[in-house]
């Protein structure tokens, strides 16, 4: 500007002249802009003055290059050229991915908070069957078997054994009361353990806490419905998905769980609904089924069995190996002891003395006999219940031992090594109340083919009480005779039949008792052609044989077919007096709420067939087969017994059927395809069978006779007055043919 114009500089004035000058005092109380209260002046602090530096070559040089974006520095020589492009990268990476995650953060958030307002309340969740149970009580009133979906009781955290508590976290999820409901580091390493065994990412391991396993087991909040699945199998197939939207979807609902309840009432929830094999869900349905007592009751063996069935429930049920059980206990004891639940005298004691199944859970859930009844009930009432059922029914588990130790006797003892043959067993009361049953071989099982309630087999000779019984009501006599010889028969459509014996003898006029008694045919074809085949069949139909029977004259031989349990049934009417017997197995059903029953005994005495003389004398023919004649084998030492032994054409089966004052006893055997016994008669093994199963069935009882009544002796036919001559010669044939025929010549005596 130029000079002289009258103005000053176009600069600030300076605050102070001198740097000795002295500075405006300040007011009481006021602090400096420098400090805390002046990042609240609006007054900007004054930015001290620089001190002019002297100019020279290298500072102007400077001031003449470009400069880049303030503070930052610029990549010198290769590396940082190279590296530039990929900081860039790096840097918008990370601008998404934040912004990314935060989106996700969100929508988690708010899946969490929704899935939490529909979590329902503990108390619902505890019992989350589609099914009901039934549980089977002896003619005693104990319980013998469990079928259904066993639930015991609500257990708690607070309420159920420690020993248990803690033997689940330590094997489940031993950060359980660490995590947030989902575990990075388990589902890691569930991933490493399973590409390092040769599958995928998330097949065989899943790295899931308990959390996410009581989700799993509440299927996400979904409930069975009929409409939307085709049985509870489909169901639970779809609740036990595996897919990573699922683990996701999981993962959120785990997440909801842990805001809505504590970490006891998950826990709780978790060993109510868990199954636990054999039927049981949840603990204390466990602890009543293997160990008879209270999941509170439970020792640290115990417990350990039973956290170690949650893995595989099926497979390592005690009731299926007991020896495999005790072996993954004994691993979850020294889990137990490595997580401080344990000491170390704890676990070895814990693993010397391993848990023991009760008495009732050794009988394999009832056998077959628990599969008869259930098959006996209504469905809704048993394989389809919905409700706690409890069924009493007739079994006698001191019987049932009984007949099973007799089975096992017999083939370890007097049946070749590696033979196939199978047997069947049926013990019952003389009203048909059935008290034993052996279904085969294999004796505690459950839930296979049942040889005493489902095998159709021939019978035999076993049938030919049925003819005796139809000749004594028609007012046969036991000690009547007829004649074993030779016999034809034109069956039409057959041409000619000729039965014959099993001796391939034949021995001329016998009795009916002995016939019987030494198992002829011919004279039991003879007897049922004389009383009429029809007859013969409505009798048997009438105590219990419920099948189509042949038609032609074989009926007599047992030609028809028919099950163990109806044929013991049909002797059992004959023992009580000639009424029909329906067997049963059921006394009584009501629901677990309930105290009256909803259904009484299932069966029992019926209608009567024959008039008790006529079954009291059967009975005493039927006691002669066993004193002398083809059931000696079947004898009991101080006991009457009656019965009768049957083999089918080529001995394909072999029956022995009999009974004593208080029981009725059935016994089959047989190879299921068909194949011939070799060397097997009724008579034989058959008998020896149910000469065991009664031993030990009347060990302690006090014998009682046979209802039985002996015929009337037969008085023989008049006989008349011999001549003079014929008193002289006594006995000589050729001399009373001449005597004959010198009176017809002289007409003299």
């Amino acid at each position: 500007m130029a000079q002289g114009s009258g103005r000053g500089p176009l600069v600030a004035d300076k605050r102070y002249a001198k740097s000795g000058a002295k500075r405006p005092a300040k007011r009481p109380g006021a602090k400096s802009a420098g400090g805390f209260w002046g990042l609240f002046s609006s007054k900007p602090k004054p930015r001290p003055k620089p001190k002019p530096k002297p100019r020279t070559k290298t500072s102007a040089a400077k001031r003449a290059k470009p400069s880049g974006r303030s503070g930052a520095r610029k990549p010198r020589g290769v590396i940082g050229t190279l590296l530039a492009p990929f900081r860039w990268l790096l840097r918008l990476i990370w601008g998404f991915t934040w912004r990314v995650g935060m989106i996700c953060i969100t929508l988690v958030a708010l899946a969490v908070g929704y899935q939490t307002l529909k979590l329902p309340e503990v108390a619902t969740l505890l019992d989350g069957r589609a099914r009901g149970s039934v549980t089977m009580l002896d003619h005693e009133g104990e319980v013998f078997a469990w079928r259904g979906d066993q639930f015991g009781g609500v257990v708690t955290a607070d309420t159920v054994s420690p020993h248990l508590k803690n033997a689940i976290v330590a094997t489940e999820d031993k950060r359980f009361y660490r995590h947030f409901g989902i575990s990075p580091r388990g589902v890691a390493s569930a991933v490493r353990i399973n590409l390092s065994e040769g599958r995928g990412p998330l097949s065989g391991h899943g790295g899931s806490t308990i959390t996410q396993q009581t989700a799993k087991l509440l299927c996400l909040g979904r409930v069975y419905d009929p409409t939307e699945w085709e049985n509870e199998a489909a169901y639970e197939k779809d609740c036990r998905q595996g897919s990573l939207w699922r683990k996701g979807t999981e993962a959120i609902y785990a997440l909801a769980m842990e805001a809505k309840y504590t970490k006891d009432e998950i826990l709780s929830i978790y060993m109510n609904r868990a199954y636990m094999g054999g039927g049981a869900y949840g603990a204390e349905a466990a602890a009543q089924r293997y160990f008879g007592k209270s999941a509170n009751q439970l020792s640290a063996a115990e417990g350990a069995m039973l956290a170690g069935l949650l893995t595989a429930p099926s497979s390592l049920a005690p009731t299926n190996n007991l020896k495999r059980s005790q072996d993954r206990a004994a691993t979850v004891l020294r889990l137990m002891q490595e997580q401080g639940y344990l000491s170390t005298a704890e676990t070895k004691a814990g693993q010397d003395n391993p848990a023991q199944l009760s008495a009732a859970a050794e009988a394999r859930a009832g056998g077959y006999f628990a599969d008869w009844v259930m098959d006996s009930v209504p469905s809704y009432f048993g394989t389809s219940t919905t409700e706690d059922v409890v069924i009493r029914t007739t079994m006698d588990q001191r019987l049932q031992r009984a007949a099973e130790e007799a089975l096992t006797y017999v083939f370890e003892n007097k049946v070749r090594e590696g033979s196939k043959a199978q047997a069947a067993i049926v013990v019952m009361s003389a009203d048909g109340a059935v008290r034993a049953m052996v279904g085969g071989r294999r004796t505690r099982v459950s839930g296979v083919f049942n040889r005493a309630t489902q095998a159709k087999r021939q019978t035999g000779s076993a049938f030919k009480p049925f003819v005796y019984a139809t000749a004594l009501e028609l007012g046969y006599s036991p000690l009547d005779l007829v004649l074993d010889a030779p016999y034809c028969l034109d069956v039409p459509g057959s041409g000619e039949w000729c039965p014959k014996n099993y001796t391939r003898k034949y021995y001329g006029e016998v009795t009916l008792t002995r016939a019987l008694r030494d198992s002829l045919n011919i004279p039991a074809v003879k007897m049922s052609e004389a009383v009429g085949r029809d007859l013969v069949r409505r009798v048997a139909s009438d105590f219990g044989i419920d099948n189509a029977m042949a038609e032609g004259p074989a009926l007599a031989l047992g030609a028809s077919e028919s099950t163990l349990l109806e044929m013991t049934g049909a002797y059992a009417g004959i023992l009580n007096g000639g009424s029909s017997v329906t067997p049963y197995g059921v006394s009584e059903l009501r629901l677990v709420t309930d105290n009256e029953p909803l259904m009484g005994r299932s069966g029992g005495m019926g209608e009567r067939v024959i008039r008790p003389q006529a079954a009291k004398q059967l009975v005493w023919m039927m006691e002669k087969v066993i004193a002398e004649g083809t059931g000696r084998r079947a004898q009991i030492p101080g006991w009457q017994a009656a019965g009768k032994s049957g083999t089918t054409q080529a001995a394909r089966d072999a029956w022995f059927i009999g009974f004593t004052a208080d029981y009725v006893a059935g016994v089959w055997m047989g190879y299921d395809d068909n194949t011939p016994l070799s060397g097997v008669t009724g008579g034989g093994l058959p008998a020896e069978i149910w000469h065991e199963a009664m031993v030990r069935v009347h060990e302690g009882l006090p014998p009682k006779p046979l209802p039985m009544v002996a015929p009337e002796p037969i008085a023989p036919p008049v006989q008349p007055t011999p001549t003079r001559r014929e008193r002289r010669r006594p006995g000589n044939e050729l001399g009373r043919a001449v005597d004959g025929l010198l009176r017809d010549l002289f007409g003299t005596n």
